[in-house]
């Protein structure tokens, strides 16, 4: 007797993973943010409707905890992150 759901039922997730600033920065612009100004190494962007300012260090790597805090910023769900990271490459 096998432990694991059937083809059907099980989905395959994309795992969201460190990724640049520079590609960060592209998803957030799609999504309609805009550069407002920069403090030191960050970024920060506004969009009308959102409440607070997303703010993108330029790490070379920027760790999936940031990403996903981003995320709850802008109200963005994972499917819409992985929309927009297709589109900047």
């Amino acid at each position: 007797m096998s432990t694991n759901p059937p083809d059907s039922v099980r989905k395959l997730k994309r795992r969201i993973t460190p990724i640049s600033w520079r590609r960060l920065r592209c998803i957030f612009e799609k999504d309609g943010f805009t550069f407002r100004r920069q403090e030191g190494d960050h970024l920060i962007f506004a969009k009308a409707g959102c409440l607070r300012p997303v703010v993108i260090p330029t790490y070379d790597a920027i760790d999936v905890g940031i990403i996903r805090s981003n995320m709850r910023t802008a109200g963005m769900s994972r499917d819409r992150y992985f929309e927009l990271l297709d589109e900047c490459g």
